[in-house]
């Protein structure tokens, strides 16, 4: 089950930081915790999964940090979701049945309203985010080096 939980914002966020601060470089996780305010260690946590999930690669070493897997218009927000609400079943985070009512009338409706979520997360990407961010002035931190779409 979805839920919109500070797991899944930081993830998101994080994917977004680096996509946007991109530079020659990868960013460091020091440097999206900072601009997330977020736990340096619990944050890691959550770049890992990403990483086994192939949407960033980790480089190791003193100049070391996360870059994206692939191009980000590859990278859908739906796919990030996905991830996240797994580790977080996989956690055991995930709520209880409940009553009787509650899984044969509130559930499928839930159920229908995070398909349709979903849907509408996969029609947006990482691009797309980061064009809207430049539309709106948000500053980038990195040396954004051309991103030659073809």
């Amino acid at each position: 089950m979805m839920r919109f939980t500070r797991k899944l914002m930081f993830a998101v966020e994080a994917v977004l930081d680096i996509a946007y601060n991109a530079s020659d470089l990868p960013v460091q996780s020091k440097e999206i915790a900072a601009r997330q305010g977020v736990p340096r260690r619990y944050l890691e946590q959550v770049l890992q999964h990403l990483v086994r999930a192939d949407i960033l690669r980790g480089v190791r070493g003193p100049r070391g940090g996360y870059r994206l897997a692939r191009e980000r218009r590859r990278v859908a927000l739906g796919e990030i979701v996905r991830i996240i609400a797994e580790t977080e079943i996989a956690d055991g985070d995930e709520p209880d049945e409940g009553s009787d009512l509650g899984r044969r009338i509130l559930m499928p409706i839930w159920t229908e309203l995070e398909e349709e979520a979903i849907r509408r997360l996969d029609e947006i990407t990482v691009e797309d985010l980061c064009r809207q961010a430049r539309e709106q002035g948000v500053e980038a931190r990195g040396r954004m080096k051309p991103d030659f779409i073809i």
